[in-house]
């Protein structure tokens, strides 16, 4: 029987669930059901995913649909199964939203059975499907693009502890590209003296041959490979959206992961970057101005259909002192706030060092958001263990 996990339901409802399931449920707490994969399993005690996430009728149907869309595509080895009353019209939202199932509140323990079997085995077969991609195919890897509309927002701070925190959770395969192609700051960040940058990486031999292309990054200590920035500006010029778009290609084809520090605003590399990712990092300062080129960008991103389903908002330089609320920042974007990071001393002090505060081993909350961005990521490989079984949080 599959693991299952129980959310927004009575007691009645989990009494027969338990039945169903043989006793191995855990039952989420009462509450409003957060939109977020990493929020949700961050509540089970062992860190333990589950197979089935079963909804129960508690919880409003926006909710569950935006969950289950994001669960489709972070986590697509756990079904998702909702109790509710199956009318036609939520039929179809929930089939679009991937949810597996939809089981009426009045269902017996043998319904609920059998609902959760047919969950478990559509889970497994993902599974199993995604399994000889990894093995035989190598990498298709998550092509993560950290993105903002202004500058100062620290997008090379996010990227670089993002990507060590990737190679923490994941050893020599997390590649991350510097591609603010006239000032990019990644190697001071990450304290490197690269022999060679993005144009020797795009440019000659390395944009012809993979192998070649691999001789061409820069090792970290961490086990980190990076393409850092160009010498000068004039040498970054020569860098074009074709060339990014060859670099990201090769780059996934040999890594999990390849992270994408961006330039400030939509530069032709950056849509390029966008273009080609999976993810995006949509990053804003938690100021006024800050919010509303995010908007803008938001909004320009929309209209050329280039925000990927992997699309995780978070705002830097959270302060309570400074008059705006995450629901202020929600209300005026249109969408949610993923990740909040609080204004930290620590961060300074890391940039100077060209150590990352997840290489650091600094205990701040700053670096506490941090990780719950890499576990965004990091909780949810391509392949998982015969069991499904995997520490939710393992990056930290």
């Amino acid at each position: 029987m599959s693991r299952v996990v129980l959310a927004a339901a009575g007691p009645d409802l989990a009494s027969r669930v338990r039945a169903a399931a043989d006793g191995d449920v855990h039952e989420l707490p009462a509450g409003r059901l957060p939109g977020d994969p990493t929020r949700l399993f961050e509540q089970l005690v062992d860190g333990e995913l589950p197979e089935v996430l079963m909804i129960g009728p508690e919880a409003a149907a926006a909710e569950v649909l935006g969950l289950a869309t994001r669960l489709d595509v972070q986590c697509p080895g756990i079904s998702v199964v909702l109790v509710a009353d199956p009318a036609p019209e939520l039929w179809q939202a929930a089939m679009r939203a991937g949810i597996r199932d939809l089981v009426s509140p009045s269902a017996d323990p043998a319904e609920l059975r059998a609902a959760i079997e047919r969950a478990g085995a559509a889970a497994a077969g993902r599974r199993r499907v995604l399994r000889p991609v990894e093995e035989t195919a190598r990498y298709t890897g998550r092509v993560i693009t950290v993105a903002s509309p202004k500058g100062g927002v620290g997008k090379t701070t996010v990227a670089t502890n993002l990507a060590i925190g990737l190679t923490a959770a994941a050893p020599q395969s997390t590649v991350l590209v510097d591609l603010d192609v006239q000032f990019g700051d990644v190697a001071y960040a990450l304290g490197l003296a690269p022999e060679y940058t993005l144009p020797d990486a795009v440019h000659g031999p390395a944009s012809e041959d993979t192998m070649v292309l691999k001789t061409f990054l820069t090792q970290h200590p961490s086990g980190l490979y990076a393409v850092c920035g160009a010498e000068s500006p004039a040498a970054g010029d020569g860098v074009t959206a074709a060339d990014v778009t060859r670099l990201l290609t090769s780059l996934a084809r040999e890594f999990r992961y390849v992270v994408v520090d961006t330039a400030p605003g939509l530069s032709e590399q950056t849509l390029a970057a966008l273009d080609r990712a999976t993810d995006v990092v949509m990053l804003s300062s938690m100021d006024v101005p800050g919010v509303r080129g995010l908007r803008k960008e938001l909004d320009v991103l929309s209209q050329l259909c280039m925000i990927p389903a992997g699309r995780h908002v978070v705002m830097n330089f959270a302060d309570p002192k400074n008059g705006l609320s995450v629901r202020d920042v929600e209300t005026a974007i249109g969408t949610g706030v993923d990740v909040v990071l609080p204004r930290s001393a620590a961060v300074p002090v890391s940039t100077n060092q060209g150590v990352p505060l997840l290489q650091s081993g600094v205990r701040d909350p700053m670096t506490k958001e941090l990780r719950r961005l890499v576990a965004r990521f990091a909780a949810t490989p391509l392949v998982r263990p015969s069991r499904y079984r995997a520490k939710h949080r393992a990056a930290s």
